[in-house]
């Protein structure tokens, strides 16, 4: 009985010792063991009366819900199938809850897949994405679409005033991609040479063969006449000479390869013996030329420094600048792309650059639309507004004319790409430009889904979906009226040919690949965090719950206003009864003897009396603690001769 006195001192914080009863007896009537075979009568009498005595002395006492739950947790039995020590299974739950929360917070504030994705996209030797810089596993198609001149002897002669053509194509090459690396510089950017050998596609030129003949401009004729018509009149006269010598024809017969891959003629082999600083070469092509990297290279970034810039052109020739322009606006290549990765991590309305020799600057796209491209979110872009103006529309264009002088909108001068050759740049088809571009010339119909230029851009990652570039090339001729031969094409803008630089799906294992960076691992991502916090709040709760709930406040399903009930049926225990043995006859007498004692009157009577059994102690007075037991005897106690108000009960003692 001390023991459990102790146990009740100690929740609320008072202390009490007995000084008259027995300890022994007592302790052995608390933990229910029963030691003798008979009840010694004159033994029980004295510790009902102190039970009831001290049941009364603390009647006034509030003891609130949490410390007698506590009371009962410490009185209750393990659960068959339960686990033993419950505190540490709640606190290793508690702790798994912080740490997914923690997850989910670290997924939230640092973004890992970020981390991941320019750690990926920064060129490095050996890394995935710089490989697929360095040589595209992609296939770039080059279709070249050529002029065939229908009335060229009706035109000489002066029959028909205008030039009739007719497009052939289209010729289709495979261009090799690569960039022979130099070396990584300290800066974040690396040395390359870009490298784009052409291989046939018979399969993808629609029948066409390279050694089909069409009449075709004498471009070297023409060339030559144009430069000369400026020069003195001996000049003009010795070409004039050279002209009816040679016998040499604005409009010649010759093969679709030897037209885009070079032609020899004697005009040519006569300026590269006597020009050699103008003509360095001593056959001419239009796609020969335009293939020409001798001597370039290139100066990359590699996105150490920004990573949305890695595979962007720093320098192209060690210069920022192209030296065919005056202006920063016209001649700026830095930041631009060759096609092969764009910038990254840009907006909805921003703008990219792109540059390719053959386009002689750096070309603005816009995007024009979003959608989805080969399974990703993509903006398709174009080239800019006006971007072959020369001054007419944009004020800062006017770097682009050359000499003074400014072709029409829709034309661009690139005379000093092309070795000196009165080169003009347009769209297919004269596409977006001025009528007077189609005033001696006819056969061609400018359509915006034929010949418009289209990029589709994973702007994420700057990885292009599909390219599809459109230029057209031709000759844009002064007053060659003194010239021999020439002097109909006096003024003319003459189309030579057009092609296209088309990539127009991804590899199949290319394209998986970036759809499980773009589109799944972002996902994954986000399930993740929020997976981690919704685990770690109802982990979290869940043992604040059990906590609060089950552990401090856990009260018995069988409780009914106050009452404990008897396991063995619905008897009720009265104040400080213990079941003590096993056997039915000591039951029943102890019963008998305890309904005999415990009545209203006596538990008033009690309830109203003091007791000088125990006094306040000092806590070192206190003797060790003893471990109680409670021991299911089965017993069923009869309490029908008990009475009284049940919340007059305030120690209660369940099963």
């Amino acid at each position: 009985m001390k023991d459990f006195v102790q146990i009740l001192n100690r929740v609320s914080s008072r202390r009490c010792s007995n000084t008259t009863t027995n300890e022994r007896e007592l302790r052995d009537l608390t933990n229910n063991r029963f030691k003798y075979p008979e009840i010694d009568k004159d033994r029980l009498d004295p510790n009902i009366a102190e039970c009831e005595g001290l049941n009364g002395k603390f009647e006034d006492i509030d003891f609130n819900g949490r410390r007698a739950a506590i009371i009962n947790r410490l009185f209750e039995k393990r659960r068959k199938g339960e686990l033993g020590r419950q505190p540490k299974c709640l606190f290793i739950l508690l702790m798994l809850g912080f740490f997914s929360l923690g997850g989910g917070f670290f997924i939230l504030f640092l973004h890992p897949y970020d981390f991941l994705f320019k750690l990926k996209i920064v060129f490095q030797d050996g890394g995935e994405i710089f490989e697929m810089w360095r040589k595209p596993e992609a296939q770039v198609n080059l279709k070249v679409y050529l002029f065939n001149i229908t009335n060229a002897e009706e035109y000489l002669s002066g029959q028909d005033e205008k030039l009739k053509l007719e497009e052939v194509g289209p010729y289709a090459y495979r261009e090799g991609l690569e960039h022979k690396i130099l070396g990584f510089n300290d800066n974040g950017t690396l040395n390359a040479v870009p490298l784009h050998p052409l291989t046939w596609l018979e399969d993808m030129s629609e029948g066409n063969k390279e050694d089909d003949i069409l009449y075709l401009p004498h471009i070297a004729l023409l060339s030559i006449a144009h430069v000369v018509s400026k020069q003195s009149f001996v000049t003009r006269f010795a070409l004039n000479n050279l002209i009816t010598l040679t016998n040499s024809q604005p409009l010649v017969r010759m093969t679709a390869r030897e037209f885009m891959m070079g032609y020899k003629s004697q005009l040519m082999t006569l300026g590269n013996t006597f020009m050699p600083g103008w003509i360095s070469f001593d056959s001419l092509g239009l796609i020969d030329r335009m293939y020409d990297f001798t001597e370039d290279y290139e100066t990359i970034f590699t996105g150490e420094t920004d990573v949305g810039l890695s595979g962007l052109v720093d320098t192209y020739r060690g210069s920022t600048d192209l030296p065919h322009w005056q202006g920063k606006h016209c001649s700026n290549v830095q930041n631009a792309s060759d096609g092969t990765k764009f910038q990254g991590g840009v907006g909805r309305n921003d703008t990219i650059l792109f540059y390719r020799k053959s386009l002689c600057r750096s070309a603005t796209l816009r995007p024009v639309e979003e959608g989805v491209k080969s399974g990703m979110s993509a903006y398709r872009y174009t080239f800019s507004e006006h971007m072959l103006d020369n001054g007419k529309y944009l004020e800062e264009n006017k770097c682009f004319c050359r000499e003074g002088v400014c072709l029409p909108d829709g034309l661009i001068d690139v005379t000093d790409c092309y070795y000196g050759f009165p080169i003009a740049l347009s769209y297919p088809h004269f596409y977006q430009g001025e009528d007077i571009l189609f005033g001696k010339v006819e056969g061609l119909a400018p359509k915006k889904e034929d010949h418009e230029t289209s990029f589709w851009v994973q702007t994420e990652s700057g990885l292009p979906l599909a390219v599809s570039t459109k230029i057209q090339i031709n000759m844009a001729l002064g007053d060659l009226s003194a010239i021999t031969n020439v002097g109909r094409f006096t003024n003319m803008y003459l189309p030579l040919l057009w092609f296209e630089i088309g990539m127009y799906q991804l590899p199949p294992s290319l394209e998986n690949r970036f759809k499980m960076y773009l589109n799944v691992l972002p996902v994954v991502e986000q399930v993740a965090m929020y997976a981690l916090f919704v685990v770690g709040a109802l982990l979290v709760t869940f043992t604040i719950y059990i906590v609060t709930f089950k552990v401090m406040f856990k009260f018995d399903k069988n409780m009914h206003k106050g009452i404990w009930l008897n396991k063995c049926g619905s008897k009720i225990y009265s104040q400080c009864e213990i079941p003590m043995t096993d056997a039915d006859d000591k039951c029943t007498k102890l019963n008998n003897k305890l309904n005999e004692r415990i009545s209203l009157n006596d538990r008033n009577s009690i309830k109203g009396g003091k007791s000088s059994s125990y006094e306040a102690v000092d806590q070192s007075d206190s003797e060790s603690e003893f471990d109680l037991e409670v021991i299911d005897d089965e017993c069923q106690f009869d309490g029908s001769n008990v009475t009284g108000n049940v919340d007059d009960l305030k120690l209660q003692i369940s099963h």
